[in-house]
């Protein structure tokens, strides 16, 4: 389970230990500039070892973790959280992320006046579309 004495690839070690829900979704990340190593950004293969401080950028939101334990295979959720120590800063209350416009059940797709109205409140320019 455990590879005290080696490295461990990042992508792998990120989905191991439940950062991303697919290690392909963490190379992707890492593919993308979003994983940074000790403040270096990585490739998949990059070699991981104990104490390494590892930062994730995943849905708006970093995650800064530093390695205390490496692993190879995927582990539950409660073992997961013993292999690093968790030094992300709290997720931003659900007050202040954007409400989700929501239509009434059963109200049917939105009217042409619906539409407007709904692009006038996004802020978007009139006129677009051809209509």
């Amino acid at each position: 389970m455990a590879g005290e004495d080696g490295s461990v690839r990042v992508d792998s070690w990120i989905w191991s230990v439940r950062l991303t829900k697919t290690r392909s979704a963490a190379a992707a990340a890492c593919k993308a500039g979003h994983v940074r190593v000790n403040g270096d950004r990585v490739k998949p293969a990059q070699a991981l070892r104990v104490g390494d401080e590892v930062r994730v950028r995943l849905a708006g939101r970093d995650r800064i973790v530093v390695v205390k334990r490496l692993l190879r295979k995927r582990v539950g959720a409660p073992v997961a959280v013993e292999c690093y120590a968790d030094h992300s800063p709290p997720p931003p209350p659900r007050e202040l992320a954007a409400p989700v416009a929501r239509r009434a059940r059963g109200a049917g797709r939105p009217t042409k006046r619906d539409r407007r109205e709904l692009e006038r409140l996004r802020g978007r320019a009139e006129g677009l579309g051809g209509g």
